[in-house]
């Protein structure tokens, strides 16, 4: 019986690392290997070049993670005596900041091209729940519907698991958790098609002309906006204190567990941040949307489909910022 069972094991191993070299993974690299994954051995396979496919793989398979983009680091300065330098370094395709009390734009890049936004959607999800006044202590219970979302990382909530719903707004919102946004749709009165109506419904009122909304959560590629519409809804989610707190909280623990706020900008020193919400998928790139404050001023910061090394949306708010102080310095 030993001798047939360790034949059956080693053609299943056979049997693995064949379907690895038939999807292109390097034949020289064993399955076996503690943390496998092709990008460690051929970092030119598509999923390794893109920031997405890096983080799935990193998550999952253990792969070699991407430098950090050096600016956005922690001890990054904030000033610069090169602004154009610092225009030149951004990785975001799009880059927009507008002065949202005046409508004063102070930055913009490719600011009326229609994109998807990935989670960026979450922030409508929280506007349309917060204003539709729905009891934030009502208990909502996680389904198989809301954990089968097809993303490619796992929900960290299990079917079954009961939570406010002020719990599943944080979590949508810090830590974007893809089934705490699929449940605030589900349970919305009507149901997810009459909370999808709802989303268009308010993104028309805030005058977002130019983007549409098909799901709560930010995976489809038919969620797309411009980043002068998502000024518009930055500004209003941070009027919503709930949205302001909650997307501006570090880290949240619930039954034993801890979720980070997916913004590692939030709760560095010398950044006010107001409201903030970020997004990742392969197509809208790596977004982030935030209501700052800064001189005095309050700024809607939008930057979508950055490309690059790790973090290089949150090093691309530090190079905007760079430029935004210099020009208020120079006045």
């Amino acid at each position: 019986m030993a001798w047939r069972r360790a034949r059956a094991i080693f053609f299943c191993m056979a049997a693995a690392l064949a379907m690895a070299v038939g999807a292109g993974w390097p034949p020289s690299v064993s399955a076996q290997v503690a943390n496998f994954h092709p990008c460690n051995a051929q970092p030119s396979l598509p999923i390794c070049l893109h920031g997405y496919g890096r983080r799935i793989a990193v998550q999952r398979w253990g792969a070699t993670p991407e430098p950090l983009d050096p600016d956005a680091v922690a001890k990054a300065p904030l000033v610069t005596r090169d602004p154009a330098g610092e225009i030149e370094k951004l990785k975001s395709t799009t880059a927009f900041v507008q002065d949202m009390d005046t409508s004063e734009v102070l930055f913009a890049r490719d600011a009326d091209v229609v994109r998807p936004i990935a989670s960026l959607v979450k922030l409508m999800t929280a506007l349309v729940v917060v204003e539709a006044g729905l009891p934030m202590d009502e208990t909502i219970v996680i389904d198989a519907s809301d954990v089968d979302v097809p993303s490619e990382l796992p929900s960290r909530l299990a079917a079954g698991a009961r939570l406010s719903r002020a719990d599943l707004l944080h979590l949508a919102l810090a830590s974007s958790e893809n089934s705490a946004a699929h449940a605030l749709g589900r349970t919305y009165p009507g149901g997810m098609t009459a909370f999808v109506e709802a989303m268009n419904a308010r993104a028309a009122a805030l005058g977002m002309g130019d983007s549409r909304f098909v799901e709560p959560i930010g995976l489809s590629n038919e969620n797309v906006s411009t980043a002068r519409d998502l000024a518009r809804l930055v500004h209003a989610a941070s009027r919503q204190p709930l949205i302001g707190e909650f997307t501006t909280d570090a880290k949240y623990s619930i039954d034993g567990r801890t979720f980070r706020n997916t913004n590692m900008l939030v709760g560095r020193p010398r950044w006010d941040i107001l409201a903030s919400k970020t997004g990742t998928t392969r197509e809208a790139g790596d977004c982030l949307v935030m209501m700052v404050r800064l001189g005095g001023r309050n700024l809607a910061m939008v930057l979508l489909n950055a490309q690059g090394m790790s973090g290089s949306r949150f090093g691309d708010a530090v190079r905007l910022r760079r430029v935004l102080d210099s020009r208020m310095a120079a006045k």
